[in-house]
């Protein structure tokens, strides 16, 4: 009886197992002199990626199956590997299965293990944008990788924004895009607003000393982890995960020292005003690659109240645009990395783009 009971549950582990998704490979990419929209430059730029699965090479020499994957604001590509998006979406039989597909997840400029002010620079850093982190992620695939063609583009918040930014600055280079909670338009409005109010917290600490502190700014980025918190908010999961007023006071004494925890004041200001210069707007019309946008209903940041997702779709000339709707169960802007509510989505865009 024992060897029998032992044997269910070694296949139980194994069934288990099998859904999970492999673990991803670290590397670096050093690209040289590499010269900043600002003027500014660096002997040598740092770009960290992780990559799950291998190159596939086609007739004609090309690698094929790689799917580029783009992180948000503060993130990294590591942060891919969370099971709400690998176990869906990278576990075997998924739809960017390690077996078929390079899944290549870099660390942006300023972020991961990739070049950044808290190496040691701080504010002395150049003040990088997302061109110049489109521009890197596209030089690591190109002559770090050898990838020409990505099967496909996706990414998430910031991620996303620079998706749509690869569609417009290499319109022949994806085979398709999936951008993940934004809106290709000028950050203004309350977006541009509470991004203001984070730098602000952090640079107006006295503790901050222009960049070049002896010990983080506590105080700053407490107040700017508080808006992040809100930005990132949703609010039917929260009433339910927070029914009561001690609930919240719970919550909230265990989470904010999580997010403080190895959190850099410099390396944040510069994250948050990388944003500064976005505006795809006025090239929407370039993008001829099979894009499928998602959206959130209950997403802070990107509201579809703005009204900007139906008439910015309308321009996308191989375009579909979704909104999912809020319900308890979403995630406000952050349901961008819950493949469960999209997948399907991304199903129907790798068939209509074979």
């Amino acid at each position: 009886m024992r060897s029998v009971i032992a044997a269910i549950v070694a296949v139980l582990v194994l069934a288990g197992t099998a859904r999970a998704a492999p673990a991803p490979q670290g590397h670096d990419y050093l690209i040289g002199d590499f010269r900043f929209r600002s003027g500014e430059s660096l002997p040598e730029l740092r770009i960290h990626y992780w990559t799950l699965g291998a190159p596939h090479r086609n007739a004609g020499g090309e690698v094929d199956n790689a799917v580029l994957i783009l992180h948000g604001t503060g993130g990294s590509g590591r942060q891919f590997t969370q099971p709400q998006f690998a176990d869906v979406l990278f576990a075997p039989g998924g739809l960017l299965d390690p077996a078929k597909y390079f899944v290549v997840m870099p660390d942006d400029i300023g972020h991961g293990a990739s070049s950044k002010p808290s190496d040691g620079l701080r504010a002395r850093f150049p003040h990088y944008d997302y061109a110049d982190m489109v521009t890197a992620e596209h030089e690591l695939m190109t002559a770090g990788l050898g990838v020409a063609h990505p099967r496909l583009v996706m990414g998430t918040s910031m991620g996303c924004m620079h998706t749509f930014m690869w569609g417009e600055m290499w319109p022949d280079a994806a085979r398709a895009l999936m951008p993940l909670a934004c809106l290709p338009m000028e950050i203004a409005g309350r977006n541009r607003l509470w991004r203001q109010m984070v730098i602000d917290a952090i640079t107006s600490d006295p503790a901050y000393e222009g960049g070049d502190y002896r010990a983080e700014p506590v105080q700053g980025l407490r107040d700017a982890e508080n808006l992040l918190i809100i930005a990132g908010s949703a609010p039917l999961p929260m009433q339910r995960q927070m029914p009561t007023g001690a609930a919240v006071q719970a919550w909230y004494e265990s989470e904010l020292p999580r997010r403080l925890q190895g959190l850099d004041a410099n390396d944040l200001v510069y994250a948050v005003a990388s944003s500064r210069t976005y505006d795809p707007s006025k090239d929407l019309d370039k993008i001829t690659t099979p894009i499928t946008w998602v959206n959130s209903a209950d997403d802070f940041i990107n509201p579809p109240e703005l009204g900007v997702a139906p008439a910015a779709a309308k321009r996308l000339k191989r375009g579909r645009f979704v909104l999912i709707p809020a319900s308890a169960d979403t995630h406000g802007h952050g349901t961008h990395t819950w493949a469960a509510f999209w997948k399907d989505e991304l199903a129907a865009l790798l068939k209509r783009s074979e």
